[in-house]
């Protein structure tokens, strides 16, 4: 993820010439020549449990394709509480609990507490709506310490894309109530042909309500949310990130403490760098700092995160669906991901190499990581081609079109984004 709001606030931090700042010093670093090292070693993941499939609502871009319906084999209390000891064991630093709707489950402050009590930080994603003062109190005493809410736009927006009337009010009050009961919230909302329209209405929408922080998604291709189609083009990504980045400016310039950041996204980080040094390539050394922090190959799929749905299956990261790697039912998560010799991990744990098309001689892939794979996945079918979410320019990754085969990979985008 991208924090905006810290990036810029380096740009006011003095530039020191000391051992820690990978030889930078005075000097002003070019794009071409500033190195990403990719983490030698895997760290241990972030892991998402969709803990059921089960929602409230009907929302037209679920990307767990969830309904207000029952499904079967969902993994039990018991069978919820051996997991969790099983991560905590394997030293998961954090398990993001999600759905469907995560709220449904009556066992869910009894996992956030095993969670905390192991040393696992736990943290959850909902859509809101059932968010009252005195479930979010319960999950405070728990151990609780931070909310993600979605919310996709603004008014009878929301409530029609979840069908449900009210829907947008009661993100509203769900919001306010998890400040009320002491925990740390954020406002998710993605970034799709929807909220593009309405963005800087949203962000007008934010600072009227001081909304502490808010998180915008780029699409994944998965679920109810899997077309294409419904994603940006580069060139409006790229507006996009302009607003955002200059809304976060404005922010910091008039003291309004609101933080805004960007995810699902690794090209996100380089874009703002690129920003940076043309702008101001003195002040872009310290934003560069940050932006190491932000390894996407070391966050992403199969090394830094993590999947596991409702039934028990483990995937490669929450959004790659389609693709089981072992059931915890069956093996423990800790032995599924630790000594998996299954090819897909092992290509996501060395992917550079298998990179194909725009990205494989991209001087900016040890930064995000090929990006996401998932996406490629289900864009081309096959994992290893270029993040079609990708909206660098050839002269920006530092490469033309050699040939043909990545001439057409071009040509297929820009034809599809046309459509």
């Amino acid at each position: 993820m991208l924090d905006i709001t810290q990036l810029n606030a380096s740009l006011s931090m003095p530039v020191m010439a000391d051992s820690n700042n990978f030889g930078l010093h005075e000097e002003v670093v070019s794009p071409a020549d500033a190195p990403f090292p990719l983490a030698a070693v895997n760290p241990k993941p972030m892991v998402t449990w969709r803990v059921t499939r089960s929602c409230n609502l009907n929302c037209m871009t679920c990307l767990y394709d969830s309904r207000p319906r029952q499904y079967e084999s969902e993994l039990t209390t018991g069978e919820g509480i051996a997991l969790i000891q099983d991560l905590a064991a394997f030293q998961v630093p954090r398990l993001l609990f999600a759905g469907g709707e995560p709220l449904l489950r009556e066992d869910l402050p009894e996992f956030v507490a095993y969670a905390r009590h192991l040393g696992v930080q736990p943290a959850i994603f909902t859509n809101g709506t059932l968010l009252n003062w005195e479930k979010a109190a319960q999950l405070k005493r728990a151990g609780l310490r931070s909310v993600s809410i979605l919310l996709e736009g603004i008014g009878r927006e929301v409530d029609l894309n979840r069908g449900a009337p009210g829907a947008f009010n009661a993100v509203l009050e769900g919001y306010e109530n998890c400040k009320s009961a002491g925990l740390e919230v954020e406002i998710r909302t993605p970034l799709n042909r929807w909220s593009y329209r309405e963005l800087a209405g949203i962000l007008d929408f934010v600072e009227q309500m001081q909304i502490r922080k808010v998180v915008f998604s780029h699409l994944v291709y998965t679920g109810r949310g899997s077309n294409p189609q419904d994603d940006l083009t580069h060139e409006e990504t790229r507006r996009a990130l302009d607003l955002l980045l200059e809304r976060a400016e404005d922010f910091e310039r008039r003291g309004v403490a609101i933080k805004l950041a960007t995810d699902e996204n690794h090209v996100d980080g380089i874009y703002q760098y690129l920003r940076l040094v043309r702008r101001n390539p003195t002040r872009a050394q310290a934003a560069y700092r940050l932006l190491q922090e932000c390894e996407g190959g070391v966050q992403g799929a199969g090394v830094g995160l993590a999947g596991i749905d409702s039934v028990g299956d483990v995937h490669p990261d929450p959004y790659w669906a389609n693709y089981i790697l072992g059931n915890v039912r069956v093996t423990p998560f800790s032995e599924i991901w630790g000594k998996s010799s299954d090819p897909l991990l092992r290509g996501l744990r060395n992917r550079l190499p298998l990179l194909k098309g725009k990205c494989a001689n991209c001087r900016w892939k040890q930064a995000c990581g090929g990006n996401l794979r998932v996406r490629a996945e289900e864009y081309f079918g096959d994992p290893w081609m270029a993040d079609p979410a990708c909206y660098l320019t050839n002269n920006e990754i530092g490469k033309g079109i050699p040939d043909q085969v990545e001439a057409m990979e071009d040509d297929v985008l820009l034809s599809e984004q046309a459509a």
